[in-house]
């Protein structure tokens, strides 16, 4: 068993993103995006995913609609849908997401964005197989 105060978790992290737990059919990551931060446009063709935002404000954009999050604040992207969450306000925007199957490689932790899209384009953040 894995057993987390899931906002603690999310508010003490300082990395973009950190893998905390990876099961057979989902996984569950915590994310801070600094300000004028982005996840970055994205697409995951055969995952579902789930983003809580635990603190600061945001724009969250889903295959075309727009609309603004914060703290307390759930998005449900289905798989294949084009993505991107940003960070609008003065404070980094903290979320937990959930994703189905595992998108990342269990236990992955990237400091900054830059090396998450450096890791994800060489091919060092697969999720098991």
């Amino acid at each position: 068993m894995k057993h987390l105060t899931i906002a603690t978790e999310a508010e003490k992290n300082a990395d973009f993103r950190r893998v905390l737990w990876t099961g057979t059919y989902t996984q569950l990551v915590i994310m801070t995006i600094p300000p004028d931060g982005e996840i970055g446009a994205e697409v995951h063709p055969e995952t579902d995913q789930i983003l809580t935002f635990v603190s600061g404000v945001g724009e969250a954009t889903v295959d075309g609609s727009k609309r603004k999050v914060a703290q307390g604040d759930l998005v449900c992207v289905p798989a294949g849908a084009k993505h991107n969450f940003v960070n609008t306000g003065p404070n980094p925007l903290v979320l937990y997401t959930v994703y189905g199957p595992p998108e990342h490689a269990d236990g992955a932790v990237h400091k900054t964005k830059e090396e998450a899209d450096q890791l994800e384009e060489s091919g060092l953040d697969e999720p098991p197989a």
